[in-house]
């Protein structure tokens, strides 16, 4: 799947949820829960497909990175499932720290 920035993604086997903020060149292959993701603003799934070694879940108003591909999204909508592009898994973006006050 080709990503756009913007652009709202689900998956098929929770209720996650996604928005792209930034996106790769090129196409990708984005799974939650071992299932590729779909446009769409609402997950479809109820939880009983995800694979085993993809239920760690997304947390909601985190955003997911991959570095290799340059991909970021924001979750908008939690589920079980787990992000991931390919079999690399996604990880929580770290917040910058703030500039001290001094």
């Amino acid at each position: 799947m080709i990503l756009e920035v913007g652009q709202s993604l689900a998956s098929t086997t929770d209720a996650t949820a996604l928005i792209v903020v930034r996106a790769p060149k090129g196409e990708i292959a984005l799974t939650c829960g071992g299932a590729e993701m779909v446009a769409g603003r609402t997950g479809v799934g109820d939880g009983s497909a995800i694979d085993p070694a993809h239920r760690y879940g997304t947390l909601l108003g985190k955003r997911y990175v991959d570095e290799e591909t340059d991909l970021e999204v924001l979750c908008t909508k939690a589920g079980d499932g787990s992000l991931a592009v390919g079999d690399r898994p996604l990880q929580i973006k770290q917040a910058e720290p703030l500039p001290s006050s001094d």
